[in-house]
């Protein structure tokens, strides 16, 4: 069954690489969504598949995809699935 999250990462998550490295682990996870850095320094993500593989995603997120950053604080909130067709480095 699709399920979909919408993500707040905080930490050392910006000018690190945690939006490629995001992305490179959705893609090989086979999750479609987004990442974006937002002003305030933390990183928005919507992350959608099956309910499974979002759950390994969300805790590899947890514990940094990128080993020069640093996740201080998750927060995870269920949302309705989109028509997304890969997984994509937005910009706020």
């Amino acid at each position: 069954m699709e399920e979909a999250v919408h993500l707040n990462v905080s930490g050392l998550v910006q000018g690190v690489g945690f939006r490629y490295s995001t992305k490179a682990l959705a893609d090989e996870l086979g999750i479609t969504g987004t990442v974006c850095n937002l002003p305030d320094g933390t990183v928005d993500i919507i992350a959608q598949g099956d309910a499974q593989t979002v759950h390994q995603f969300i805790e590899k997120v947890r514990a940094c995809p990128t080993p020069a950053g640093h996740v201080t604080h998750l927060t995870s909130k269920k949302i309705a699935p989109a028509s997304y067709n890969d997984f994509r480095v937005t910009y706020y």
